[in-house]
């Protein structure tokens, strides 16, 4: 689930976007990959508070572009290889 977490911070994310990334961090910290009946109210109340979070974190960080990529440690190997 954590691999494919992405940097938000300059890329003009979307509100669909911020909430997929809220609901990664509430699935991740929870346990849950989709909660019980019981829980889903509390679910989507953290899930909403965090995407309303995140959007006013990302409005007040200065739009910067974020770091290039990594190279992955496959293409490491390649040009230490040759």
């Amino acid at each position: 689930m954590c691999r494919s977490i992405k940097t938000l911070r300059g890329t003009g994310p979307t509100e669909q976007e911020i909430r997929a990334a809220a609901l990664q961090f509430v699935r991740k910290v929870s346990g849950y990959r989709a909660p019980s009946k019981a829980n889903a109210a509390a679910f989507e109340t953290a899930v909403e508070q965090i995407a309303e979070v995140s959007a006013r974190l990302l409005d007040a960080l200065p739009d910067t572009p974020p770091p290039p990529p990594r190279p992955s440690s496959r293409q490491r190997y390649a040009e230490r290889a040759s």
